[in-house]
């Protein structure tokens, strides 16, 4: 095989779920996201919300599960660079990766809680 030459749809699928499964056994943040997001969607199905919202919901959640291995990419690339070696930018760079998913679960978190008061308010209160 040439060194540039496209690889065959099931071996590209087979190392993305290959990722997929590292970043599930390595990842203890990935893992508490993974279960919040299945947790959020569960109650977005007890809520009965509208195809819509649901997909708004299940968005929110896979952007913050993709920041997550983002942010764990980050930060294998800089240890494997700097081997135990401190340096201000590989910490800022860390730092960053994780502001990346504060905000992306911030963000979620809100978008979840908008939908499910206005579902709540129904429920309870009409």
């Amino acid at each position: 095989m040439k060194k540039f030459q496209s690889r065959s749809f099931q071996k590209s699928l087979g190392f993305a779920l290959n990722g997929l499964r590292l970043a599930f056994r390595s990842q203890r943040n990935f893992r508490k996201h993974l279960v919040i997001a299945f947790l959020t969607l569960t109650l977005a199905l007890f809520l009965r919300v509208n195809v819509t919202e649901f997909c708004i919901i299940m968005f929110a959640n896979m952007f913050v599960l993709v920041c997550e291995m983002f942010n764990s990419v980050i930060e294998f690339v800089i240890d494997a660079y700097y081997k135990n070696k401190w340096a201000k930018l590989a910490k800022l760079s860390k730092d960053i990766a994780a502001g990346a998913v504060l905000l992306s679960s911030v963000v979620s978190v809100i978008i979840s809680l908008l939908i499910y008061a206005d579902k709540i308010y129904a429920l309870y209160f009409s």
